[in-house]
């Protein structure tokens, strides 16, 4: 992998879809770096100076300078070594601009309702959670349509900025799947989006960083065990 002599640092989380969208960032683009796994429950000092603001994962250490939120991450990454591997942003400005705006729904429409799907206090939360998942969903198969123009991924031809956006959430489909039969993406709601799945999962690069669905299975098991836990001794405290 190319990198020269830029020293790259990830502080990220394996189970982490943000953490995840900048490892394929980097894998597609070609760039080596060190992956520093963080304790999320013990976060670390390094963490903590580079992130004061949110304090999460991930974030990336270019040359000592740290950059935060996983968008802006990949896009920086993509402007920061443009002439190194493909191109993930596209060059056309309205294009790029399109790809912004499917990459921020991505992760405020998209994905919180699919977290509110399962993780909502109540049936009705959860049942409007899905109701707006299935609106999302909608939308983004018309983006692909829109995006690919005909073509096997968001970018065109190759994978691009949207690809690298959704495809960070893929493992977690398919975990999601596991845990709660439910498919995010299916060849009767979103053909077009199922058969990316598909695709972006069979990549090299994509292979190299997704995480295996059995065991993101047990680890969202472990968490919701932990969280349980939680809220039954707080529970017995109140007592």
């Amino acid at each position: 992998m190319a990198g020269g002599s830029e020293e790259l640092k990830l502080l990220g989380a394996w189970a982490s879809p943000f953490a995840l969208r900048v490892k394929l960032a980097l894998g597609f683009k070609g760039l080596s770096y060190e992956d520093i796994e963080e304790d999320l429950g013990s976060k670390s000092e390094l963490l903590l100076s580079s992130n004061p603001v949110h304090k999460k994962v991930p974030v990336l250490i270019h040359n000592g300078k740290p950059v935060s939120e996983s968008q802006i991450i990949v896009q920086y990454i993509d402007e920061a070594f443009a002439g190194t591997g493909p191109s993930l942003l596209p060059a056309d400005p309205y294009e790029r601009a399109v790809a912004r705006f499917w990459a921020a729904y991505v992760d405020d429409k998209l994905l919180a309702s699919w977290l509110q799907s399962f993780r909502g206090k109540t049936e009705e939360e959860k049942a409007e959670g899905l109701k707006q998942t299935l609106a999302a969903v909608e939308h983004m198969e018309a983006a692909f349509r829109e995006c690919s123009k005909g073509k096997p991924f968001f970018g065109g031809d190759s994978v691009g900025y949207l690809d690298v956006t959704l495809g960070a959430l893929v493992a977690w489909a398919h975990a999601g799947e596991k845990l709660y039969g439910f498919r995010l993406f299916d060849a009767t709601r979103s053909p077009l989006l199922n058969a990316w799945v598909e695709r972006f999962g069979a990549l090299d690069a994509a292979k190299a960083v997704l995480p295996d669905t059995d065991r993101l299975v047990d680890y969202a098991k472990m968490r919701q065990a932990e969280a349980a836990a939680g809220a039954a001794a707080a529970a017995s405290s109140n007592n």
